[in-house]
């Protein structure tokens, strides 16, 4: 009970970081932008070093020793892939309107604004907010199920994936506040976009739990490990260098990689 509620409190925490990219947004004057590069490449290098080296190999554990080794690695490697191609698929039905990828600064809110743009502006910040639910869905899986299984890797991983929630909560508020001018209704929106990671904790919960055994547990974790790696490289690693010099990304990279590594070493 004591891990299922921490698996639920770290999910809701990672998905309400969102929350704190609009509070930058209304409470700071310029984005800083090197800052968010290192971080955002940081956290690339924490779920990328734990997807490959922890997560896919629990998997591989898991199903090895409920199918035997030829079929446990090859279904684990297929698991990895299929939760690759579930993420890129989610990707495809988002509208290119509300594409979350697409790096806003706080500075931005105050640019001059006409009214022709109002309604476009409006239009894509609300995509933008659907778009990061949607995205934040199989993430708050991924970070119940990998704190459930051992609180110290899910500690890890809701911090690397509250990290990368912080520009998307930017990427809502900017588009809604230049189009209404209403803090509150930028703030409501950028924040029930992070609420889809408890929704899907609750999900895998009410779902999985019943049937989570080694075999279920295994595939559910390699697919885990193919959705981070998939969110490190199609959104974490481009963003972070938009948003700062190509050099402060890899330090990032390695930051993150290292204090990960370390981590391991010591904790679990």
């Amino acid at each position: 009970m004591e891990n299922l509620m921490l698996a639920f409190g770290l999910t809701l925490l990672a998905g309400l970081a969102t929350g704190i990219g609009s509070v930058l947004a209304f409470f700071t004057s310029t984005t800083n932008t090197r800052f968010l590069s290192v971080a955002l490449g940081f956290s690339a290098g924490v779920m990328i070093y734990v997807s490959m080296i922890e997560i896919f190999f629990k998997a591989q554990e898991s199903l090895v020793g409920a199918l035997g080794e030829v079929p446990g690695k090859w279904l684990t490697v297929a698991g990895f892939f299929g939760g690759m191609l579930l993420i890129a698929f989610i990707d495809k039905l988002i509208p290119k309107a509300g594409n979350p990828h697409e790096v806003k600064k706080v500075e931005d809110m105050s640019k001059p604004k006409s009214d022709v743009q109002d309604s476009h502006l409006l239009k894509m910040g609300t995509f933008t907010a659907l778009a990061i639910a949607i995205h934040n869905f199989p993430e708050g899986i991924a970070t119940f199920t990998a704190a459930l299984n051992d609180p110290s890797l899910g500690i890890a991983i809701a911090a690397a994936i509250a990290i990368h929630n912080i520009p998307e909560g930017i990427a809502v508020s900017v588009p809604v506040y230049f189009a209404t001018g209403d803090k509150k209704k930028a703030f409501k929106l950028s924040f029930l976009s992070g609420l889809s990671e408890p929704v899907g904790a609750i999900l895998a919960y009410l779902v999985l739990m019943p049937f989570l055994n080694d075999m279920m547990f295994g595939i559910l974790f390699a697919g885990v490990a193919g959705i981070m790696v998939f969110i490190s490289l199609d959104e974490l690693l481009p963003a972070s260098r938009r948003y700062g010099e190509a050099h402060l990304s890899i330090y990032g990279v390695v930051a993150g990689m290292a204090v990960m590594a370390l981590s391991l070493l010591l904790f679990i």
